[in-house]
């Protein structure tokens, strides 16, 4: 892994956990709302990370394109086929998770995120934005991409998808985060652009803040019962 690789890294964590030194101090030396600080400077933290991050993979950028990777139709094309198989294993593992181990699909993590961008709707554009843009840097195009070079894809995929999972702090919901991962990791090396699981992990997440914001709690538990009648027979 370069060193441009680990400062990347480094920006990542220094990024998610600043906001348990900044949130505290922007309460107590500005009086500002607790869940208002955490909603900005959140915002602001992933911004300037992007910024940072952007800056240090600039030599990447510079470089020439894989003589494999794809053009832009193949990009758009794999784009639109990668949200869909997203979504399948997504659903998949939803399913395996309700069937199995009789945990609820409905996401706490999700609803947490919805409840605060609820409060200040410039939230959105973290889940919808940012941090797609940087998961997929961090989780696919490094972690990944490192592990890719020492051994078969699989395992590869399952260990950044792992670590994937565990960054959401969604321990309940692991095999789903996890599947998703599994399916970023397949279409940035199908494509060898960085850009389709970007453009497919926005979707996703911008998918599901409509969906989430266009129905009501009780709207989206009863379409998951309906979901779960259809498949399963109750």
């Amino acid at each position: 892994m370069t060193r441009r690789y680990i400062y990347v890294m480094l920006t990542y964590i220094i990024m998610q956990f600043s906001v348990y030194l900044a949130v505290p101090l922007l309460v107590f030396v500005f009086h500002a709302d607790p869940v208002l600080a955490n909603i900005y400077w959140a915002v602001f933290s992933f911004t300037a990370g992007l910024v940072i991050v952007l800056w240090f993979l600039k030599p990447d950028m510079q470089l020439r394109a894989h003589p494999d990777a794809a053009g832009a139709g193949a990009i758009i094309v794999w784009s639109v086929l990668g949200i869909i198989m997203a979504l399948l294993a997504q659903g998949l593992a939803a399913t395996i998770e309700l069937e199995v181990f009789g945990i609820d699909p409905g996401s706490e993590n999700t609803q947490g995120l919805m409840n605060l961008a609820r409060i200040a709707p410039i939230f959105i554009i973290l889940p919808s934005i940012l941090a797609p843009i940087l998961e997929e840097i961090i989780f696919r195009k490094i972690i990944f991409g490192s592990l890719y070079k020492k051994m078969n894809f699989f395992f590869a995929a399952l260990i950044s998808s792992l670590i994937f999972a565990v960054i959401h702090l969604d321990f309940m919901h692991i095999m789903v985060y996890a599947s998703m991962g599994f399916v970023f990791a397949f279409l940035y090396v199908q494509t060898k652009r960085i850009i389709v699981p970007i453009i497919v992990h926005a979707g996703m997440n911008s998918l599901v803040v409509l969906v989430q914001f266009s129905l009501d709690p009780e709207e989206i538990q009863r379409q998951l019962d309906q979901l779960q009648l259809i498949f399963f027979g109750g």
